[in-house]
């Protein structure tokens, strides 16, 4: 992953929550003028961590562009590092004000994170992870592949997917150690563990069964790197978020996604207790939770709103694509996000310790 880091050009300002209701309260009330940058309130720069590609492209579109011609407070975006975050999530200082993490990232630090205000929490997050999360969208990780590979049809679950006789080919695979994803989840489905049976991990048993395919993945240290690895045909099938398969599509690919057996899960950003610029990024969170931009950025990426009130700006065919759309209940799983967030250590010490080989 290319890791670029810059320094925040510091400005706290303390009448900013004033100016959080007044950027929304300003579109309910429309004898009011727009408020100009130089009024907002606001100042400095937000340092916005996340893992860049088309979602990135789709949040600045959304979100980041009008925030800063409103606020003239800019977000600048860089690629997040493992270590940096990390260290956040612990209290260290760091370089960001803002950052994404999974779902149990957010459960498992909260004492280091800066709670939101109850009008800017998404009412579709689970309970616990309400009070942290800004930029909230439910994410799909699924396989997918061009739909040319298999033109008989391809792996219809995670068995299939280790199945590399039948579905011949490299898979593209997470290869950076914060990112191990579902990858535990998967091996142990494909090994023939019931989804209700999966917690607590057997890591042992799942690093086995990734074992067995180990000379067979192709490892990514992003998730952009998998379009290119797809359309290169170096993968044949690979496991990802499913923004990247949206992304191809939008580029003019025929990709399939297989829904069978997908993890859905919340996640989002948060903001740390040592973040240089928090007052502004509580105000880029209640912009980013009006409905018709989250619907905007829902449109672009597919990735499912975390506010109820964005469904009534999608149109229908849009939903049932959406990995928290009603119709894919009963083919997605969900992880059991506190025994992740209890365990995040082991997680990321043994998926380190087996990337290393």
């Amino acid at each position: 992953m290319a890791h670029i880091i810059r320094v925040r050009r510091v400005a706290m300002v303390g009448a900013a929550m004033a100016v959080v209701a007044a950027l929304v309260a300003g579109c309910a009330d429309s004898d009011d003028p727009p408020s100009d940058g130089g009024g907002s309130g606001l100042g400095g720069d937000i340092v916005w961590a996340d893992y860049g590609g088309p979602t990135n492209d789709s949040r600045q579109a959304a979100y980041f562009d009008g925030f800063s011609e409103e606020t003239g407070v800019d977000v600048v975006s860089v690629a997040i590092e493992d270590a940096v975050f990390n260290g956040m999530l612990e209290g260290d200082a760091g370089d960001y004000d803002v950052f994404q993490v999974a779902a149990a990232d957010a459960l498992g630090s909260a004492e280091s994170l800066v709670e939101l205000p109850d009008d800017v929490r998404g009412d579709l997050l689970p309970e616990g992870l309400r009070p942290y999360v800004v930029g909230g969208f439910y994410a799909g990780l699924a396989q997918g592949w061009l739909t040319e590979t298999f033109p008989g049809g391809g792996p219809r679950d995670w068995a299939d997917f280790f199945d590399t006789e039948t579905y011949p080919g490299k898979r593209a695979w997470p290869g950076a150690p914060g990112s191990f994803d579902a990858s535990y989840e998967i091996a142990l489905l494909a090994d023939g563990v019931a989804p209700d049976d999966l917690y607590p991990l057997d890591i042992e048993r799942a690093e086995a069964r990734l074992d067995s395919i180990r000379g067979d993945l192709v490892f990514y240290q992003s998730y952009p790197e998998v379009q290119q690895l797809l359309t290169s045909g170096s993968a044949s099938i690979a496991v990802t978020v499913t923004g990247q398969f949206t992304a191809l599509r939008n580029a003019g690919a025929d990709v399939t996604v297989q829904w069978n057996q997908a993890f859905i899960t919340p996640n989002g950003f948060v903001i740390p207790a040592e973040s240089g610029n928090p007052d502004a990024v509580i105000a880029l969170a209640e912009w980013i939770n009006d409905p018709e931009r989250q619907a905007a950025f829902v449109e672009r990426t597919l990735y499912g709103p975390v506010n109820s009130e964005v469904f009534e700006h999608l149109p229908a065919d849009v939903v049932e694509q959406l990995a928290n759309s009603p119709d894919k209940e009963d083919l997605v799983l969900r992880w059991d996000e506190q025994w992740r967030a209890d365990n995040r250590r082991l997680m990321l010490d043994s998926y380190t310790a087996w990337l290393a080989g």
